[in-house]
């Protein structure tokens, strides 16, 4: 999992599952007068824990996991991402509900007459914030552009690398050992040489007024293949460096950290390096 990869949306998921999970331990409901030791906790209560707390727990962890891996898993058809999105929306819909009746119907009617009931404890009023914030964020990160940035900014490189040279450590997951870039061994060690080509064939040089640099993508962005035609092979996310060997009009041919290469149509808003 990727954690670059997350966007400002996810880390507002997030903050509000966090929120969520401190309002279940505080008051379900609160009767005038009585004192706060006495009153129970939304653990108390087992529709608010499965419909509320659980539900947005589980929704908030389902769409930050989706978002982090580079090939989110489906389930019957849908993504991931798709069924915490769904929980998030469940989880404040049971919280307005819970809202409007706290100790559930037992308050309801005593002896054939209403009654009024208790009120709605600081717990699930916090209850209903968070899983509203998380809800609002969870189904807007991919519409809102200032939700799709990325959580956490990229690390500049020391310095932009010839080209076809090794990238320095940390080149698309930090810390990792990895190739040498393109593909190339390291000295001493066997390998395919850059872009899969044997050796002795010289790869194809970039056009002579361009010079390749490092960049991150601000959103996820796909990959196309060299061929022109538009089935990605792969997808650039936020918070990794990727190296610019080449420039095709406004495009750019950029080579991922397993060594593929591939056509970058959408350029706008890119970071340099």
């Amino acid at each position: 999992m990727n954690i670059r990869s997350l966007t400002r949306g996810d880390g507002v998921v997030i903050g509000a599952a966090v929120l969520l999970f401190i309002a279940s331990f505080l008051d379900l409901y609160s009767i005038d007068g009585a004192p706060d030791d006495v009153l129970p906790s939304l653990w108390a209560s087992g529709p608010v824990v499965l419909g509320v707390v659980l539900a947005g727990i589980i929704g908030a962890a389902l769409v930050v996991v989706s978002r982090g891996l580079p090939q989110p898993p489906k389930v019957v058809g849908l993504d991931l991402g798709q069924f915490g999105v769904a929980f998030t929306v469940f989880a404040a819909w049971s919280a307005l509900g819970n809202i409007f009746d706290p100790a559930g119907g037992a308050n309801n009617v005593t002896s054939g007459s209403a009654t009024d009931g208790p009120d709605a404890g600081l717990g699930l009023i916090l209850a209903l914030i968070a899983t509203l914030v998380m809800a609002a964020a969870a189904v807007a990160t991919p519409l809102v552009p200032a939700l799709k940035g990325a959580l956490m900014p990229a690390a500049r490189p020391a310095a932009p690398q010839p080209y076809g040279a090794q990238p320095p450590a940390g080149y698309g997951y930090p810390g990792a050992q990895q190739a040498g870039f393109g593909g190339q061994p390291q000295p001493g060690q066997p390998g395919q040489s850059f872009g899969g080509q044997q050796p002795g064939q010289p790869a194809a040089p970039p056009a002579a007024d361009f010079s390749p640099f490092w960049f991150a993508v601000p959103v996820p962005r796909p990959l196309f293949p060299e061929d022109g035609s538009q089935t990605p092979i792969a997808e650039l996310a936020p918070g990794t460096w990727y190296l610019a060997v080449e420039q095709r009009g406004p495009a750019l041919v950029a080579q991922t950290q397993d060594g593929r290469r591939g056509v970058l149509q959408d350029t706008s808003g890119i970071q340099r390096g």
